[in-house]
C-alpha cells in the first residue's frame, strides 16, 4: 500500500521529529510505502516576504519558496536515514522522479519542484503518480472550514465534502500569489477532482490522527473525496 503524505508546514514545528520516525517505521515495517511532501512553512514565507517589494515576477518568487521546501524535506530525510529507515538518498526534483525512486525505496521526501506547482499540489501529483491509496495533507486546522477560522470563530467545520465542494472554499484551480496559504492548494485540488484522489485533512499538531490516516482507521479531520454520477 502506498500513502502520499503533505506537510503544510516542517514537522517540527508540529510534532516532534523522533515522533515522526516511530509512525513511519511503523508503517514500513507494515510493508507500506510512503511519499512526504514536506512544504516551506516559516521560512518560505519570510523569505518571499523580503525579496517580494523587489521581485515582481510570482515565478521568481516561487523559486524561494521551493529552496525552503527542499531545505526543509532534507533534514526530514537525513533524521529518517540517520534513524534507520530505508529512505530515498537523494530529494527529487520532479514526480516522475519521485515515483521512480520508490520502486527501490519505500520511503521518499521531496519538497517543491517547478515555480506555480505548491506542495499541496506536488504531493497529490506524487500520489497519483503512484496509484497512492489517499494522499494526507497535515495542517494547522483541525478540520476544512467554510471560512478562516483564525478570522472568523464561528465558521462550520466539515467532516466531509467533494472535491467540487472544496474548490469552491479555497478558489478557482490556478495559481497566482506566490506563498499564498490555504487549507489545500487550489490547483491541487482540481488535481485530485480530475483523478479522484482521496484526500484526508487533519492537524498535522496532532501525530495520533496522522497514525489513524496511515493506518486507514478513522482519524478527526476531513475526508475529501468525488462523487461521480
Amino acid at each position: 500500500m502506498f500513502d502520499g503524505l503533505h506537510s503544510h508546514r516542517p514537522w517540527w514545528q508540529f510534532t516532534s521529529l523522533e515522533e515522526l520516525i516511530i509512525i513511519i517505521r511503523d508503517r514500513v515495517s507494515a510493508g507500506d510505502r510512503i511519499g512526504l511532501v514536506i512544504g516551506g512553512g516559516a521560512p518560505a514565507r519570510e523569505g518571499i516576504d523580503l525579496a517580494r517589494p523587489l521581485i515582481d515576477d510570482v515565478h521568481h518568487l516561487d523559486k524561494i519558496g521551493i529552496a525552503a521546501t527542499r531545505l526543509n524535506a532534507t533534514i526530514v530525510r537525513e533524521v529518517l536515514s540517520d534513524a534507520g529507515v530505508s529512505v530515498s538518498g537523494t530529494i527529487p526534483r520532479r514526480v516522475d522522479e519521485a515515483v521512480q525512486l520508490l520502486e527501490s525505496r519505500p520511503v521518499v521526501v521531496m519538497g517543491g519542484t517547478t515555480p506555480g506547482h505548491t506542495t499541496d499540489a506536488v504531493a497529490i501529483r506524487f500520489a497519483i503518480a503512484a496509484s497512492a491509496n489517499r494522499c494526507i495533507i497535515a495542517t494547522n486546522v483541525a478540520k476544512v472550514y467554510s471560512e478562516d477560522p483564525r478570522n472568523n470563530p464561528n465558521a462550520n467545520a466539515f467532516d466531509k465534502l467533494t472535491h467540487d465542494e472544496l474548490q469552491d472554499i479555497v478558489g478557482p484551480d490556478k495559481h497566482t500569489i506566490a506563498g499564498r496559504s490555504s487549507v489545500v492548494g487550489p490547483v491541487g485540488v482540481g488535481e485530485a477532482n480530475r483523478a479522484n484522489m482521496a484526500l484526508n485533512i487533519l492537524d498535522g499538531r496532532e501525530t495520533n490522527l496522522i497514525k489513524a490516516a496511515l493506518e486507514g482507521n478513522d482519524f478527526q479531520g476531513t475526508i475529501i473525496f468525488t462523487e461521480r454520477v
